[in-house]
């Protein structure tokens, strides 16, 4: 049995009213110093000066389950004895210790009122007059949430009876509670002289097989976990840190593990399709016990709402993430940086969290990315649909494979099918992928249950999207009026005029339901300003700017390397998006090489030497950009900061041959010859590298642009295909603009 130790449940919140929040109320990043993750807000009183409060689990402004992690400094004339500490005018001063140093006063204070608090803090003479003083606010929201990505969905599934314990086969067995809590537990776990984990036995001896590892920071330690596994956000999170119970008090911000190395790494996990009205009952890459991590020293913490197959919304993810960050650091005291690391949907949630709440992500270590789901990934996998479906239903004419890859821009036929319907069943609510236990009879039908659950990701994101008050259902920002399938191919001469006219005659879209139509998919022009303006297109200019990240790739491109959905050609995206709005790329880096080489999951697999290596070279750059003492201002500071030998490079022999190279889309390079980028049916009808245009500006049809020449009957054709004029990519997107700011609030969340 594992050995465990249970708190009670949280606080929850029973009155909560809803109100309207603009992201001009919220408190920008650039307000905030101190330190790559300290969050900090300083508020003087009068004209006394040298007195700083500075929250370090959270801002102050999103603290929640009543607690948060607070450091009190100040001028040298002040003396730590001298301060007293009051929360809503009791006084607190007991709940905080000196730091190192001297300078400063750490406390962990606890037993907030839900919504707004007062927290004073008074440098106080032998005459028992102030000579300074400081006051905070302190917003506290319920451990539940919602905080910022605006009301719970509903209905809920609950899976905490499927939540599998560390190193068990025993779960944490059912809830009662309508929002999905259990009591929190610790469990303590130990990895064996034959390399698994095993429950620890006993709290007062060691096993007999017991391993020891040796940190990042050259300690030798027993290899024991503890494991805390409890509920936050409606998710169940677990957070991970070497603690040896035989020989050190429990851990406090005040007294860490000794063997922590005070640096956290949130895993997010991969998947989207049914990730939606569900808790879910797994964690990202594997689980908790990431013995890379561990090993060395680095705390882990992850939620299953950090999971795409669970919640395949970056928002929620974003706001569950500072949630389990914050339990994290008021657990074990503060963190020189937060690492995200995670593949695939993991990507789709970090790049916009990075970007739009900078300061709960240090530094990203990515594998098989997107830039996010809701442009990059969907338009690529609806139109391998539609020309799948076009394929087999809505044509009379033979197409090669040579065509069909020269038209969609993949490296082979069989790219449609891996691609397409598999992926792009995410948009469709009729027939959509609900997870297993959500009720057939429950889910919604246009004819049987027009009412019911619509499995799909506009339904899942309507905070952001909004509702369409015809329908009732959630706006969509899914467009393909006017693009041109095959416009390259046809000037290339790769395709024929009449199957350049068949294709874009039929085929088709979808409509509401994600039904396939005969006419184009037309998108919501709020949905489509909406996903620009709430940062669900990356937008790159914001907090990523100044965040490091490593994209890593097991390339799977082409047959031999499997042919799937994570195509090389996102990093590109990425990167032109980042030149683009800032200018260069300093703060990416890219390595590749054969996902089949690896042992594992070839897309994101720990046995890789490149991927292990990655986690240590950003922690060197993080370390060098937080001895510098604040987040990075510039590419310059960026660029000076990273290590030397990391490089864009690609990878030959499992891993084992470097060859040092920038990566470029296309060229003939070493790289690309092993690792060659392809396209998509979007690029190749003229979209740009960026891949961010949701919905097209139109232009009129001109005869002149084309390198073939149509007749008279295949020019009315093809005026009577784009009634409205075909997409100009020379401009940007209709509604296509900068995030509308970092740190939104959506609307309806709790007025406190």
């Amino acid at each position: 049995m594992p050995i465990n130790v249970v708190y009670p449940m949280e606080e929850t919140m029973q009155d909560r009213r809803p109100r309207l929040l603009s992201s001009l109320s919220v408190i920008l990043f650039l307000l905030t110093a101190g330190g790559l993750s300290g969050i900090t807000v300083t508020t003087k009183a009068g004209s006394n000066q040298g007195l700083d409060i500075a929250t370090l689990s959270s801002r102050p402004d999103i603290v929640s389950g009543g607690t948060v992690l607070v450091r009190i400094s100040g001028s040298g004339k002040m003396a730590l004895s001298d301060v007293a500490v009051f929360l809503n005018g009791q006084d607190v001063t007991t709940s905080f210790q000196p730091e190192a140093g001297g300078r400063s006063l750490l406390g962990l204070v606890g037993g907030l009122n839900l919504g707004k608090n007062n927290l004073t803090a008074k440098a106080i003479d032998k005459h028992n007059q102030p000579y300074l003083s400081a006051r905070l606010t302190l917003t506290n929201y319920p451990i539940t949430g919602p905080i910022f990505s605006g009301p719970h969905e509903e209905p809920f599934y609950c899976m905490t009876q499927l939540f599998k314990l560390p190193a068990s086969t025993q779960t944490l067995g059912p809830t009662a509670d309508p929002n999905c809590s259990i009591s929190t537990r610790v469990d303590y776990v130990y990895r064996t002289t034959g390399g698994v984990f095993q429950p620890l036995p006993s709290l007062t001896t060691y096993p007999t097989d017991l391993a020891q590892t040796t940190t990042s920071q050259g300690k030798t330690v027993p290899y024991i976990v503890r494991v805390e596994t409890g509920t936050i956000n409606r998710g169940i999170y677990e957070t991970a840190v070497l603690h040896d119970p035989t020989k050190e008090a429990a851990p406090t911000p005040f007294n860490p593990p000794a063997a922590w190395n005070h640096r956290l790494v949130y895993t997010l996990g991969g998947g989207c399709v049914g990730g939606w009205y569900i808790q879910g009952a797994s964690l990202g890459n594997g689980g908790i016990l990431e013995d890379l991590m561990l090993r060395q020293g680095y705390g882990i913490a992850a939620s299953t709402l950090n999971v795409y197959g669970n919640n395949c919304q970056d928002l929620l993810a974003a706001e569950t993430l500072a949630m389990t960050r914050a339990r994290f650091i008021e657990n074990f005291g503060p963190v020189a940086f937060t690492i995200g690391y995670g593949c695939s949907g993991g990507t789709e949630a970090s790049h916009p969290i990075a970007d739009e709440y900078p300061g709960l992500l240090d530094g990203l270590v990515m594998g098989c990315s997107f830039p996010e789901l809701t442009a990059a990934m969907v338009n690529n996998i609806t139109d391998a649909d539609l020309f799948e479906h076009y394929l087999t239903n809505g044509t009379s004419l033979t197409w090669s494979d040579a065509q069909i890859e020269a038209a969609t821009g993949y490296p082979t036929v069989t790219t449609l099918t891996t691609i397409g319907a598999p992926n792009a069943i995410r948009v469709k609510a009729q027939g959509g992928s609900c997870n297993a236990l959500i009720p057939t009879s429950t889910q919604y039908d246009a004819e049987t249950n027009p009412t019911g659950v619509r499995c799909d990701i506009y339904d899942h994101l309507v905070n952001v999207f909004g509702r369409d008050p015809a329908t009732g259902f959630a706006r969509r920002a899914l467009d393909t009026v006017g693009v041109q399938y095959g416009l390259e191919a046809l000037n290339a001469g790769a395709i024929s005029k009449q199957q350049f006219l068949d294709l874009n005659q039929n085929i088709g879209g979808y409509d509401n339901d994600g039904n396939y139509v005969t006419t184009r998919t037309v998108g919501d022009p709020a949905a489509i300003a909406a996903a620009y303006d709430s940062g669900r297109i990356t937008y790159t200019g914001l907090g990523l700017k100044h965040t490091p990240f490593i994209d890593y790739r097991g390339y799977v491109d082409q047959p031999q390397n499997g042919n799937e959905v994570h195509s090389r050609f996102h990093s590109f995206s990425m990167r032109q998006r980042l030149v683009d709005v800032n200018g260069n790329f300093d703060n990416q880096v890219m390595l590749i090489e054969d996902g089949s080489s690896t042992t594992g999951n070839g897309l994101f697999s720990d046995t890789s030497p490149v991927l292990s290596h990655a986690l240590t070279q950003m922690d060197e750059w993080l370390t060098t950009l937080s001895t510098n003492g604040s987040h990075p201002s510039s590419a310059w500071d960026i660029e000076r900061a990273k290590p030397s030998d990391l490089v864009d490079a690609c990878f030959t022999n499992k891993g084992t041959v470097k060859i040092a190279q920038l990566q470029v889309y296309q060229g003939n390079t070493t790289c690309n010859m092993l690792y060659p980028a392809f396209s998509t049916p979007r690029m190749v009808a003229g979209e740009p590298l960026e891949n961010n245009v949701l919905k097209c500006q139109l232009m009129p049809i001109d005869r002149q642009s084309y390198k073939v020449k149509f007749t008279a009957s295949e020019y009315t054709q093809l005026k009577a295909i784009f009634p409205q004029g075909v997409c100009d990519y020379s401009e940007p997107g209709i509604g296509q603009r900068p995030t509308d700011g970092v740190w939104q609030f959506y609307p309806f969340s709790p007025e406190l």
